[in-house]
């Protein structure tokens, strides 16, 4: 199993250019299965979750072609199956992205009940209430859910939660509906808005998104054609906590500051220097962080992909820390590993308080799932001697070829693959 070492304590200075983002990538690349013509897909990041969610299509009948880095076409012309398989939605809960589109092409789908990080319950019911509204008739059937419809028509959908999965599977299956359909409550995430700039590229007709209603006029057929994934802005948020942790100065490139104002507005809060010039957002801290308290939200609230990094922050800040999560029942796991590295966090229900220490020590740890690795990696780059975090496959996930990039900014940081186990 690879691990991760790091010899920590060093200040990292430099630039870093940040990658596509994921959650964007996969339900776009679960769209092409709406047209029968080519897709070209650029600024697709090279991760395990894009490889498996490929895997899926070619699965399903799509035809895929890595023709350069981050760049794939994808030509879903043939004959596509109604089911997806088990082996491979079982890894990741994105694959369930396919059902949307399946259902509003062949008026059919049959996909497996999702796996993924084990950071909480994340029910598809909504998705399912939703794809009922349009006129299909859904049910569980060994593992899998199930839906037939001998035509979807557009309606109103109240969804009870902003969920940005269900939104996304919605707008989807939405686009090719007869009529008019309307989701409220949706999600305002800027993936929301990316695939919908992707549908509409296409041919759909989809207005609102990034706003709580989003109207989609169902049309008869999309086209082919290109377009170019948003930068990640995890990965960026990412970044800029590392810059300010680091006892440095990191450019993140290549990013969309406008994605990023509640964890800017945290972290200038803490006492971070953060400079904006156009896709550059320069972070650091050179006089130290103070605590503050955070409350995590759906966008554009402070994002719970986001928690776990920045309480590596708010472990080495003077005072004490607050974090309230409100989306995942279960996304405290990290902290158990950053106790191994000299942290003092105690959590009670929903809620962490981080008191301040001088400085974390490097200790064996786990990437407990994807964004809990990442807090991990921040946290070893800051320690005190030597950190070693296993179960890394969780950070392959989200960030593509993490350990070389930092290395870039002067982290004495290396990958260890062992052959002789399997991830």
């Amino acid at each position: 199993m690879a691990k991760i070492l790091i010899q920590g304590g060093k200040p990292l200075n430099g630039s870093i250019i940040v990658s596509g983002a994921k959650n964007a990538a996969l339900p776009i690349m679960a769209a092409t299965l709406l047209s029968t013509e080519p897709v070209v897909l650029r600024n697709v990041p090279d991760l395990n979750d894009v490889n498996t969610m490929a895997k899926v299509l070619q699965a399903l009948g799509v035809n895929y072609k890595k023709l350069d880095h981050g760049v794939y076409s994808f030509n879903a012309s043939g004959a596509i199956s109604e089911e997806a398989p088990y082996e491979l939605v079982k890894t990741m809960r994105a694959s369930f992205f396919v059902m949307g589109p399946l259902l509003a092409r062949l008026k059919k789908a049959r996909v497996p009940l999702p796996g993924g990080c084990a950071i909480g319950v994340r029910p598809v019911n909504i998705h399912l209430k939703g794809f009922e509204a349009l006129g299909a008739r859904v049910s569980i059937d060994g593992g899998c859910a199930v839906a037939v419809a001998d035509r979807l028509v557009g309606n109103k959908i109240m969804l009870d939660f902003p969920s940005v999965g269900a939104t996304e599977n919605l707008m989807m299956a939405a686009a090719l509906a007869e009529g008019q359909s309307v989701i409220e409550n949706a999600a305002q995430e800027p993936e929301i808005i990316d695939l919908a700039n992707f549908l509409n590229a296409l041919g759909a007709k989809i207005s609102g998104a990034g706003s709580p209603i989003i109207k989609i006029d169902g049309v008869e057929k999309l086209k082919g054609g290109e377009y170019s994934i948003i930068p990640d802005r995890i990965e960026a948020g990412t970044f800029m906590v590392l810059g300010a942790i680091s006892g440095g100065r990191i450019s993140v490139e290549k990013c969309e500051p406008e994605h990023q104002h509640a964890l800017m507005n945290k972290l200038k809060e803490m006492g971070a220097e953060i400079e904006i010039d156009g896709d550059k957002v320069v972070v650091s801290a050179v006089n130290g962080l103070n605590g503050v308290e955070v409350k995590t939200l759906p966008f554009p609230g402070f994002p719970t992909d986001m928690q776990a990094q920045l309480m590596v922050a708010m472990c080495v800040a003077n005072g004490s820390s607050f974090i309230t999560e409100t989306i995942f029942e279960n996304r405290f796991m990290h902290v158990s590993e950053l106790a191994r590295m000299g942290a003092n966090v105690t959590t009670h229900d929903r809620t962490a308080v981080i008191h301040g220490v001088k400085s974390l020590k490097g200790a064996p740890v786990s990437a407990t799932d994807l964004r809990a690795g990442a807090a991990m990696v921040l946290a070893g780059l800051i320690a005190e001697g030597k950190t070693e975090i296993s179960q890394v496959y969780h950070i392959d996930r989200g960030y593509e070829d993490l350990t070389g990039r930092l290395r870039k900014l002067g982290a004495n940081i290396e990958r260890i693959e062992d052959p002789e186990t399997d991830e």
